[in-house]
């Protein structure tokens, strides 16, 4: 039905007044629904990439490689050893030998760049063994038939994308309840991904109810109007999810609409119906609901303006809502009170509604005992935005095209007075911000702990700078928490005494940290972490893969070396990953990493030191909800035993 009809007379003469039910207030008719609908499992299908394009993740995915999967060069060039520059000027040249090989895209190096030489190199080219520095082509001259001259020194790591620097292998990569877009879908082909699991789409079956009712494109009879409802709802209902199917208006005739509901019903998840729930003789369909299963009617008017006539009911399980048929009516219950609900079907997050405070200008007078929705348009006034109510009536489509958003009107208040400050709830959607912001050195386990957070939708935002980096970022205000695992040979502990005023010290698990060769190489097998970097030393042809300044790991290594400075040691990778990778794929033979890391890589693992992975904590964001939730997470027995499981010791 189009619009609210009249009471009618009953044949005796009384007045038929049993087509309301009682009416709930929102928050109750919200709560009667879901718990007749909740909890329920969202039912999982795999597709193609292609195919996945707007769907939601129905499980995490990681990455099962790093990416790039190999040290790679970022521009053309020749691939070199930054030591061989270090005195490189435009008045001291210095004069490289050509390698008779060109490394392309796609080719793997078979040369290692020694002492001397260069091997010419293309974007995107495996980094060969030896060389931790590309020098761009301009910045040379030919000299002579197989040489270059250089005329500037080259930084380690210049011009290189370490194995795993963009992603690396056991990364979290999407979550759960992601929305897959272009995106996403370049991350998941640049893993190697080609299907993925997602949450299958609820198919929706929608009809329009009302003998006035004439689809667009039709001619329209005297007294009828067009079914702005069938459209509208159907496009809302794909928005946020759905699978539609939208099967046309059907008149008001009892058997005629019970036989078009009990076919839509059973040949999809969720009936939506539009008229047919207010008071009027025709409105036919909430009676005919108590028919179709159990337990039927959950809300049979709600104290909503506007919006009061929704019906809300469960039918065997399947969802069958009746929204109102005002077309304004109809937008503001289903985006309020059914989007949370198809959302949580097919496993997407809540919609993120942005919101803005503004002024009201005028005072609204709004009914006592229901909640108000009244749509504004916003203005830019001297002191900001001001907010003016549209005031074209439930009936009134172009209230909800044009209006920039609503405010609410709680249902205890009578007015909203003039000229009052209220926060607005804007149409369009907006980029939310991370609830969490972690900056620091990153750990897979740091992966573990936040998925629960990230599964009861708060945002979680980490950011790899290393322990140091970390740290200062705390200090400067910039994020909640910083992982950090730095040892201070002073007091010979970890962290706290890196700590400054306004920082407070969570413990977080340890870490066993050691030497990671190639199972079988004599120079490591069976020896502890002192006479495997002792053996190291003594043989020349032994190349190491070291950590970037500022990582806690580095400080190891340098405790190791005790000064040593072998082949390798300016090859900086910034990730655990990273160094498995140089050592797996031969471009390497040593380096430290944690053993998870080194176990799932298949190296060969010899224990040096347990550190301790902690967070330094910004005091003044304590009491932020996300922050009191990673807290709880961290602390709880099933934080503990994933991590115990991933290889990590609980503090």
């Amino acid at each position: 039905m189009s619009n609210a009809k009249s009471i009618h007379s009953a044949g005796d003469g009384s007045i038929d007044q049993g087509q309301f039910l009682t009416v709930l207030p929102r928050e109750e008719a919200i709560a009667r629904f879901e718990a007749a609908l909740f909890p329920r499992l969202v039912q999982g299908e795999r597709r193609k990439l292609a195919q996945a394009l707007g769907c939601a993740l129905a499980e995490d995915v990681t990455a099962p490689i790093d990416v790039p999967p190999f040290d790679r060069s970022n521009v053309d060039g020749f691939a070199v050893r930054s030591v061989d520059l270090a005195a490189a000027g435009e008045a001291t040249p210095v004069r490289l030998i050509l390698n008779d090989e060109v490394i392309a895209c796609g080719t793997a190096p078979m040369r290692p760049v020694l002492s001397g030489t260069a091997t010419p190199i293309a974007t995107g080219g495996p980094v060969p063994r030896g060389a931790d520095a590309i020098v761009m082509v301009e910045h040379t001259q030919p000299s002579g038939n197989r040489a270059i001259e250089v005329r500037r020194a080259v930084s380690p790591g210049q011009f290189v994308s370490y194995a795993g620097s963009d992603i690396a292998r056991g990364e979290a990569l999407l979550r759960v309840g992601t929305m897959i877009g272009s995106r996403e879908i370049g991350m998941l082909a640049a893993c190697g991904i080609a299907e993925v699991v997602v949450a299958r789409r609820p198919r929706v079956a929608i009809l329009s109810t009302g003998d006035e009712l004439v689809q667009p494109g039709m001619p329209l009879r005297p007294a009828a109007i067009y079914d702005t409802n069938g459209a509208v709802v159907t496009a809302a209902i794909a928005e946020n999810g759905g699978e539609t199917s939208f099967l046309g208006a059907v008149p008001d005739d009892e058997q005629a609409l019970e036989s078009a509901m009990r076919s839509a019903l059973a040949g999809s998840d969720m009936l939506v119906l539009s008229g047919g729930t207010s008071k009027g003789a025709g409105d036919i369909s909430h009676r005919i609901i108590g028919r179709l299963g159990k337990p039927g009617i959950v809300a049979h008017g709600v104290a909503l303006k506007p919006g009061k006539p929704l019906c809300l009911a469960v039918c065997d399980g399947k969802p069958v809502v009746i929204l109102p048929g005002f077309p304004t009516s109809a937008m503001f219950t289903f985006h309020d009170i059914i989007v949370p609900v198809l959302r949580r079907m097919a496993g997407l997050p809540p919609r993120n509604d942005a919101k803005v405070s503004a002024r009201v200008p005028v005072r609204i007078a709004s009914e006592l005992g229901r909640t108000e929705f009244i749509m504004v348009s916003l203005v830019e006034g001297n002191d900001g935005l001001i907010a003016y109510p549209t005031g074209k009536g439930s009936g009134a489509i172009t209230s909800f095209a044009q209006a920039d958003g609503f405010l609410k009107v709680d249902a205890l208040a009578d007015q909203l007075p003039a000229n009052v400050e209220t926060e607005i709830t804007l149409f369009t959607p907006h980029v939310r911000v991370p609830d969490l912001v972690i900056i620091g050195s990153h750990c897979v386990g740091l992966d573990l702990v936040t998925a629960p957070m990230a599964h009861a939708g708060l945002t979680v935002r980490s950011i790899a700078v290393g322990s140091l980096g970390g740290l200062a970022a705390a200090k400067r205000g910039e994020c909640d928490l910083a992982p950090i695992h730095l040892f201070d040979e002073k007091s010979e502990s970890y962290n706290a005494p890196y700590l400054t005023e306004g920082l407070e010290l969570v413990p977080g698990w340890r870490r066993m940290q050691g030497i990671v060769f190639r199972k079988g190489d004599a120079r490591f097998e069976g020896f502890g972490p002192e006479e495997a970097v002792r053996a190291a030393l003594a043989d020349t042809a032994c190349i190491m893969v070291n950590r970037n300044q500022g990582a806690g790991t580095r400080i190891l290594i340098d405790r190791l070396l005790e000064g040593a400075r072998p082949e390798g040691y300016w090859n900086q990778p910034r990730s655990h990953n990273a160094v498995a990778a140089a050592v797996a794929q031969h471009r390497a033979d040593w380096g430290m990493t944690i053993a998870p890391v080194a176990h799932a890589t298949g190296l060969g693992f010899i224990p040096y030191a347990e550190e301790h992975y902690d967070f330094a904590l910004v005091k003044a964001r304590k009491q932020r909800p996300a922050v009191q939730a990673f807290l709880d997470a961290l602390a709880s027995e099933a934080g503990r035993k994933v991590l115990e499981q991933a290889g990590f010791r609980p503090a």
